[in-house]
């Protein structure tokens, strides 16, 4: 009778982590991102160099390089947020994070700001992905590409009950 009820809450609206062009994961020019060996998701090549929170989460992790941050949906899901390829090598230079581990973050709140010719500069690549690492409470992922700004949802993700 309220099974319809269930089904709405087991699905989730992922939106854009920043503003850009979505890439796909096998395109991120690093293998562990590319072949998926953390999760499954999505990647944005960045025109301005803020860091969005894609959904409602807490805030499990702030790598102390600051160019990651991994979130944890009340529904479980778990996302890695990881800024630019090779960036851990910058060490914070030109990073701003302005959360910290156990922080609650509703969708579009601004998680990290960086400079974004530095990322440029000193990185291999500014492409940002946003993965799921644990999929396997993953049922069903469906990806939209294209411009994106941080209302546009980019994915939708739908979890095994």
């Amino acid at each position: 009778m309220f099974g319809f009820f269930k089904k709405k809450n087991n699905a989730i609206e992922l939106n854009a982590h920043m503003v850009g062009t979505v890439v796909e994961l096998s395109n991120v020019p690093d293998e562990v991102f590319a072949s998926k060996m953390l999760g499954d998701g999505l990647a944005i090549e960045p025109t301005e160099g803020v860091l969005y929170a894609p959904c409602d989460a807490e805030v499990v992790q702030v790598f102390p390089t600051k160019h990651a941050v991994g979130l944890k949906t009340n529904e479980g899901l778990e996302i890695l947020l990881h800024i630019g390829i090779d960036t851990v090598q910058m060490q914070g230079e030109g990073f701003e994070a302005f959360v910290k581990e156990g922080d609650k973050v509703k969708k579009g709140d601004k998680l990290v700001a960086f400079d974004l010719n530095l990322v440029k500069e000193k990185a291999k690549s500014t492409i940002t992905p946003m993965l799921i690492t644990n999929m396997d409470v993953v049922e069903e992922l469906s990806v939209n590409n294209g411009e994106v700004n941080a209302n546009s949802v980019v994915a939708n993700v739908k979890i095994k009950k």
